[in-house]
């Protein structure tokens, strides 16, 4: 039985039936239109499979085993990153990269190749990826590992689930002295502030990462906060987190995010912090989730949800197709309460369609307003396509075919180890619709 089904962004609707793996030994049905799912947490509709099968691994959620001593962890793929922070923080480990939520599962996180705030150091999270097993839809298992089934571990990072159903993972931690952060936050004027701010942290922080006002103009273009911070010490007193937590439990029938609450929000947000520098010691879930301290926060868009965009532009026009991308949306008023902008490092992942590259990353949402909103997509598209950049498939629901095929070039190799029998509506839409 199909059923009415959104990702996180709530854009696009789409019917299709669910299923519930329950153990490592379970396989993929064998029909033509499968796709396997983690918990969701994808922004546009790679994790959506319109008129077939999803797979969910929301039951695989057993740890295997963790050595404490190496920091060596084997986990099946349902496992969200927070059952992870939970086991092994305590004993002085964390994750060596990790995305803006810790709901995301081990397996949504390979398959989308996640990024953190420290890419300039750590690359992606598929560097710290071991092995793992890979069920095809045919039943063949395999162990893919840098060394072994070489081509598959390559295309299932990143893959966007299309090679297989990743039914565990090892990875490597991080050692950590301390899971606290010590954060400087240091409020600047306009873009070029920004990157004369990244450059001068690259090699001094490991965390980086700042806040845009995106509705500021001309010679406060780019303004925002700049937040830079590395793991206290271990002589520092551990941070307790806050117990404070909010939620959206209803669904507002309109967008709270619009042009008035945005420009007031973000002229209060940026005048917050008096001073030009602030420094304090603080837990690590806020610093890493902000967003998951206010529990069903997609449902303040309202009914109609919410497109991101994110992409990244190569450092050589990465001034001035910034500058361009908010200049537009500026110009459009509209835009999110959080708009995050980072400089990624020449770190390479071992993903055939991993979305991080050296250069400048912008990632903020959109209420949905028809369009308005696809044709500023389309302005926004212009500008990272003419300056050599890309857009991230996980936090896509817009990007046209010939981009994709422009944006990943090793998009042919990829296609010789996808599954046959797994397709989603992302996919569909960018390889098959012109087909």
């Amino acid at each position: 039985m199909t059923k009415p089904y959104v990702s996180w962004g709530r854009y696009p609707y789409k019917e299709q039936r669910g299923m519930d793996l329950q153990w490592r030994t379970d396989v993929l049905p064998q029909e033509p239109n499968v796709l396997p799912q983690g918990n969701a947490r994808s922004y546009g509709d790679s994790c959506m499979n319109q008129g077939g099968l999803v797979a969910s691994t929301r039951f695989l959620r057993r740890f295997m085993q963790f050595d404490p001593a190496t920091g060596l962890l084997q986990c099946e793929s349902g496992v969200q990153l927070a059952d992870i922070i939970n086991l092994v923080e305590p004993q002085g480990w964390f994750l060596a990269a990790t995305p803006g939520t810790k709901f995301a599962t081990v397996g949504g996180c390979i398959a989308n190749d996640v990024h953190g705030k420290n890419h300039h150091l750590e690359g992606t999270f598929g560097r710290h990826v071991t092995r793992f097993e890979l069920v095809r839809t045919d039943g063949t298992r395999m162990i893919c590992s840098p060394t072994e089934n070489t081509g598959y571990f390559n295309a299932t990072i990143g893959g966007l689930g299309l090679t297989g159903l990743i039914v565990w993972a090892e990875l490597q931690l991080k050692r950590v002295p301390n899971s606290a952060i010590n954060l400087e936050t240091i409020k600047y004027k306009d873009l070029a502030t920004f990157f004369e701010l990244s450059a001068e942290s690259e090699h001094t922080h490991e965390y980086t990462a700042a806040w845009i006002d995106c509705l500021a103009s001309q010679e406060k273009l780019g303004r925002g906060h700049f937040l830079r911070g590395n793991h206290a010490k271990v002589t520092q007193p551990r941070v307790a987190a806050g117990k404070l937590k909010l939620s959206m439990p209803i669904d507002p029938p309109l967008s709270l995010v619009n042009s008035l609450s945005l420009r007031a929000f973000n002229t209060l947000y940026y005048n917050r912090q008096m001073q030009e520098r602030s420094y304090a010691t603080v837990h690590y879930d806020p610093f890493f989730y902000p967003l998951d301290f206010v529990q069903d926060w997609n449902r303040m868009y309202g009914p109609k949800g919410f497109l991101q965009y994110q992409c990244v532009v190569p450092n050589e026009t990465s001034y001035d197709a910034t500058r361009e991308m908010l200049q537009r949306i500026a110009a459009a008023n509209s835009g999110s309460f959080l708009v995050v902008l980072k400089v990624f490092g020449d770190v390479p992942s071992p993903g055939l369609l991993s979305f991080p590259r050296p250069g400048a990353t912008l990632a903020l949402d959109f209420p949905y307003q028809g369009n308005k909103t696809l044709h500023l997509f389309d302005q926004l598209d212009d500008v990272v396509v003419q300056a050599g950049g890309a857009i991230y498939p996980a936090k896509d629901a817009h990007m046209k075919a010939d981009h994709f095929k422009l944006f990943y070039p090793n998009l042919e190799t990829f296609t010789q180890y996808k599954d046959p029998g797994i397709s989603s509506s992302f996919w569909r839409r960018v390889m098959e619709a012109n087909a």
